[in-house]
């Protein structure tokens, strides 16, 4: 059998009845960090007495998630595996969702134990009322990716969830700043940690404020834009009797993709 267990994303007191349970009793541990998770052991047991039925612990990461999971058979999950990413909820932008697949294809038995998550604690912090929202994840680090990546973000709708990294959230609100200068912005730092911060306002105010304060782990949630479900996709406009030139040109203003790339990727298609 396959579980996957969330892990506290900051102050171990958030661990949960049923984690130290299902810890206890594993026999493979796959971990994203064999590092990060015999550390945790090691205070579970400081703190809460948690005793383990020594496990072999096996390092499942991003990198080596699909080979890991393309060499895998059935006969593996005759133990009880119970797979940890380094902080939060495995498979939400952690690896996972493989192992998940894999045991539904099989028919191996499964499950998920809920938990911490700083994205779903940043989202109900942040105080809009606009209950549905889209995850993103982490943004592209630069280049038209990026540009195209911030665009979706902010004109679908809906409230928007990020991650980002402290060397790279300057940049961020810049950019919101430019795309959306009215648009609130909360921005939650060290989710349950000692120096846990939110802050609120729009992307410019939140630069002026903040200055000193970007180092550490955060989530960016953006305030819905207005006009849901009103703003076109590429699909809408390709789907137009218009010419090509004239489409790229459409696309490339809402994505923010170079319209000449563009338009030799329409050409091409």
């Amino acid at each position: 059998m396959l579980s996957l267990v969330p892990t506290p994303i900051g102050n171990i007191a958030d661990i949960t009845l049923r984690t130290l349970e299902t810890l206890s009793k594993a026999e493979i541990l796959l971990c994203e960090d064999t590092r990060v998770t015999k550390k945790l052991l090691h205070l579970l047991k400081e703190r809460y007495d948690v005793t383990t039925n020594d496990p072999r612990f096996i390092s499942l990461h991003s990198h080596n998630e699909a080979d890991f999971v393309s060499a895998l058979t059935p006969d593996f999950f005759e133990k009880n595996v119970v797979y940890v990413s380094d902080a939060g909820m495995p498979g939400f932008s952690d690896p996972g969702q493989m192992l998940v697949r894999y045991c539904i294809d099989h028919a191996i038995a499964y499950d998920i134990l809920p938990g911490a998550n700083a994205a779903l604690t940043a989202f109900v912090a942040s105080g809009f009322v606009e209950t549905k929202m889209l995850f993103f994840g982490f943004l592209p680090h630069k280049g038209n990716d990026r540009s195209s990546a911030l665009q979706a973000a902010l004109f679908h709708g809906y409230t928007t969830v990020l991650y980002e990294a402290p060397t790279r959230l300057e940049k961020l609100l810049h950019e919101i700043a430019v795309a959306a200068p009215e648009r609130q912005v909360f921005l939650a730092k060290e989710i349950t940690k000692k120096y846990q911060r939110f802050y609120r306002g729009s992307a410019d105010a939140l630069l002026r404020e903040m200055k000193e304060e970007i180092r550490g782990e955060w989530v960016v949630v953006i305030e819905a834009s207005e006009g849901r479900g009103s703003s076109l996709s590429e699909a809408d406009i390709l789907a137009l009797d218009i010419p090509k030139k004239a489409a790229s040109k459409l696309i490339a203003r809402i994505t923010g993709e170079n319209p000449k790339e563009c338009y030799q990727r329409l050409l091409n298609t």
